[in-house]
């Protein structure tokens, strides 16, 4: 039992998919089926390499800040009526959170390296967090697709990016994202997504991307094509078809999205290896 339990599919992949899935099925109906994302991320984490905050490294920052996200979702979705200056000022914490994640590391890099870095992952974070808060907290299938092709985006990416656990957290928001999606294709009604969802994804998913930026070997490249992948959730789909039709048709865009990404690491890590 404990080798199974070892095994890197079943902690990035299937035993967060288990868990998220329960509670999509549980708390869909009072409007937190959200809240599987983060039980999937905390359930990878756990089995991979369990709790502690102390020291507080870059990784247990990226930690922190995935178990705070759902609570501040929370309040945006109960609490308050989401606005384009929430919605502002959010992303922009979400930007200076990169900064505090990654501001010891950056510290020992080159001015102009450490610049470059730690803006491009600030301004990419932020991006993630206001797009996906804008434009897809109201579209649970869109949202869903978007949390499935970012976390296969980057985990594949972060584990040819020579970051193995990277890669094993990121699997874990596309497995929370395929949760969210298969109850809607399967009975064919929504589920809220909300801040709850899209705000510990988009963050979560963005720390982990700019993490294996600047501490492993992901290509700044890979990161603006990673980007996209929210844009990708947008582009036109049938929407009077079965839900799972949607489902199918929008996954299909980000992932083509996500590919992109990955092939673009791939081509990277393989010249570094020749």
């Amino acid at each position: 039992m404990n080798d199974l339990l070892n095994h890197p599919a079943i902690q990035g992949g299937v035993a967060p998919f288990v868990a998220a899935l329960i509670v999509v099925l549980v708390l869909g109906r009072v409007r937190l089926a959200g809240l599987a994302v983060v039980v999937a991320f905390c359930t990878a984490v756990y089995l991979i390499s369990g709790f502690g905050f102390t020291p507080l490294t870059a990784t247990r920052k990226i930690v922190l800040l995935a178990l705070t996200a759902p609570a501040i979702g929370i309040l945006v979705d109960f609490a308050f009526k989401p606005t384009r200056l929430g919605t502002a000022i959010l992303a922009l914490a979400a930007g200076l959170a990169t900064l505090w994640v990654f501001w010891p590391v950056l510290q020992q890099k080159d001015l102009k390296i450490a610049l470059l870095m730690g803006g491009g992952a600030a301004v990419c974070v932020a991006w993630l967090v206001g797009f996906s808060l804008a434009a897809l907290c109201e579209h649970p299938v869109r949202a869903g697709a978007a949390g499935l092709g970012l976390g296969i985006g980057v985990g594949v990416s972060a584990v040819l990016g020579a970051s193995a656990l990277y890669g094993e957290y990121g699997i874990s928001l596309g497995a929370a994202a395929g949760a969210f999606l298969l109850p809607q294709m399967l009975g064919g009604k929504k589920y809220e997504a909300g801040a709850t969802f899209m705000l510990p994804l988009a963050l979560t998913g963005g720390l982990l991307a700019a993490a294996t930026l600047i501490l492993a070997q992901l290509p700044w490249y890979s990161l603006l094509a990673l980007a996209f992948i929210p844009l990708a959730a947008r582009l036109p789909a049938p929407e009077k078809s079965p839900l799972w039709i949607q489902a199918v048709a929008v996954s299909a865009c980000t992932l083509a999205v996500a590919a992109a990404a990955i092939a673009l690491t791939w081509q990277s890590a393989g010249g570094q290896s020749g």
